[in-house]
């Protein structure tokens, strides 16, 4: 009996996230309002994306404005975007994910759960875009590299091109697994002095939440960062915060920080400010 009953639940469940698919592509909407407007949602990403990359230098502080570094969509940007909508309509794949993720979501962290699946990769820069914001040549080579919560790796790959050693720190233990699979290795020690830059990247604005567990709770250091503005956050950090910790901005772009998708959406995007700081006395 409890077996027929599992099996039901299961139909059932399948069935309504098909018919959520389903509305959300628009393909069943009879009312040819609510098809436009839902077309329109679907669409918003493609066409917000020149927005990703937007800044007012006026809006800088004076000293930030000749350190800004003009970012745009380029060819590996759109090549994660086209891989993560041909992923999110990976059906029975999909299913599989969500159904695993309602089963432990109360227990399980988000970032755990996808270390597991081995999904929700992160697209912060391409190479090219992390070349020109360290002003680096094509074959240029570091000796080490320190990624400070690298996920799966995916954005510590862009980097770790031009490194000899690649070290990794990573909270969640299924992330650390996919980051051992590629050969990285954890570590806890800072900069180099004199030669060590920190590439430190803030999703803006600025609203720190930390997972423990199957759930967000603010965390226990609150840092205050002033300014309304994409702009004006940037300024207070770099005039207020890095100095204030040691460090001098050298350069800072505006990127969008991707995350591929699921059975609802193709990806997400949060606005993000990149910063190549480097250590002071």
């Amino acid at each position: 009996m409890r077996s027929l009953v599992f099996v039901a639940w299961i139909i059932v469940y399948v069935s309504s996230l098909l018919t959520i698919r389903r509305m959300w592509t628009g393909k069943y909407v009879r009312s040819p309002l609510a098809r436009t407007l839902i077309f329109s949602m679907v669409k918003e990403g493609e066409s917000a994306a020149p927005e990703w990359y937007r800044c007012c230098p006026d809006s800088l502080g004076e000293s930030l404005r000749p350190l800004f570094v003009q970012s745009h969509l380029d060819p590996d940007t759109q090549a994660f975007l086209k891989c993560s909508e041909e992923k999110s309509g990976w059906l029975f794949t999909q299913l599989y994910h969500s159904f695993f993720s309602t089963i432990f979501s109360p227990i399980v962290s988000r970032t755990s759960i996808n270390g597991f699946l081995g999904r929700g990769s992160m697209f912060v820069f391409s190479g090219d875009q992390f070349r020109r914001l360290l002003q680096i040549s094509l074959d240029w080579q570091g000796n080490r590299l320190l990624d400070l919560g690298a996920g799966d790796g995916g954005v510590t790959d862009v980097m770790a091109k031009h490194f000899q050693e690649v070290y990794t720190t990573e909270v969640s233990a299924p992330m650390r697994w996919q980051l051992q699979k590629k050969n990285y290795t954890d570590i806890k020690h800072s900069l180099v002095p004199g030669t060590g830059r920190l590439v430190l990247a803030v999703v803006l604005p600025f609203q720190p939440y930390v997972e423990i567990g199957g759930k967000w709770e603010r965390p226990e250091e609150h840092l205050k960062v002033g300014g309304k503005v994409w702009e004006e956050q940037v300024t207070h950090l770099s005039n207020d915060v890095f100095r204030g910790a040691g460090f001098e901005v050298e350069a800072v772009t505006r990127l969008p920080y991707l995350c591929e998708g699921d059975l609802y959406k193709d990806f997400y995007v949060l606005d993000d400010a990149v910063f190549v700081l480097r250590p002071v006395e």
